[in-house]
């Protein structure tokens, strides 16, 4: 866990939205690792095996928790690099613990006690997803129910708000007001940017914002970044409109890394 009272390197966590296949999933992470280069940041891939919560029923959720994780454990052994995915119930948290290193509470289910008091049972390390029905404030209750387990090592991560139907918007108070709470604050530049159902039975998302708000977000003084990085977004079969390449992952994150050290100076 990073010294709150002291700014240091970003840390980054990003992968495909969903887990397409194991040889997909190890491309993308490769793409990433190269892409992040001599920057020094600690690099967490992240896919998610099942995505529960899809607008449509026919939309498409992954390959499984059983071959999902094979895949995890693939790019971990391959890379040697941390994984995290999400847990959507408590009966998934035993298995997905014995693979990954990172376990993550999605922002719909962050308040979910029976969910985040397993997780942190594990002594994982815990991500959790803002709600986007959620204050800042509030989210050190989520905090506080993993906390409970003994388990200190839990994050945070700012993914915007409601605002009116299919729309999220990012209050970049946010950040300060949830690294108040003691834990770090990660900013998810690409699911900020999701315009949720817009797209007649999926979720839309206007890509074009990602880089300005990631920018806005190192500024304000997030500690990590979280971005869904896809070799074909547009093609995609999940969160397409809101993922970016690994050309343009290179980009924001380089220019990320001056503005933190800027700042750090």
């Amino acid at each position: 866990m990073p010294d709150l009272k002291k700014r240091g390197p970003l840390f980054i966590i990003a992968g495909p939205c969903v887990i397409e296949s194991q040889d997909h999933a190890l491309m993308v992470a490769e793409m990433i690792q190269e892409a992040l280069g001599s920057l020094g940041m600690s690099f967490t891939f992240k896919s998610s095996f099942d995505k529960a919560n899809r607008t449509s029923v026919s939309s498409f959720r992954g390959i499984g928790m059983e071959h999902g994780l094979e895949a995890l454990m693939h790019v971990k052994e391959q890379l040697g690099i941390r994984v995290l995915t999400d847990v959507h119930e408590t009966g998934q948290v035993a298995d997905v613990a014995n693979v990954v290193d990172v376990l993550q509470i999605p922002a719909f289910l962050c308040r979910q006690t029976d969910l985040l008091v397993e997780a942190g049972k594990t002594g994982l390390a815990v991500n959790i997803k803002k709600g986007q029905f959620m204050s800042p404030a509030d989210m050190r209750f989520s905090v506080e129910k993993v906390k409970s387990t003994g388990n200190q090592d839990v994050y945070l991560t700012e993914r915007g708000s409601t605002f009116g139907y299919g729309n999220l918007v990012v209050d970049m108070r946010s950040i300060s007001i949830m690294k108040q709470i003691g834990v770090p604050v990660i900013f998810d530049a690409t699911h900020s940017v999701q315009l949720p159902g817009a797209a007649g039975g999926s979720s839309g998302g206007a890509r074009e914002f990602v880089e300005p708000l990631a920018y806005a977000a190192v500024a304000a003084g997030c500690d990590g970044l979280f971005f869904e990085v896809h070799d074909d977004p547009d093609n995609a079969p999940c969160d397409g409109p809101n993922m970016i390449t690994p050309d343009t992952f290179r980009r924001i994150v380089s220019n990320c890394f001056r503005i933190n050290e800027a700042i750090c100076q």
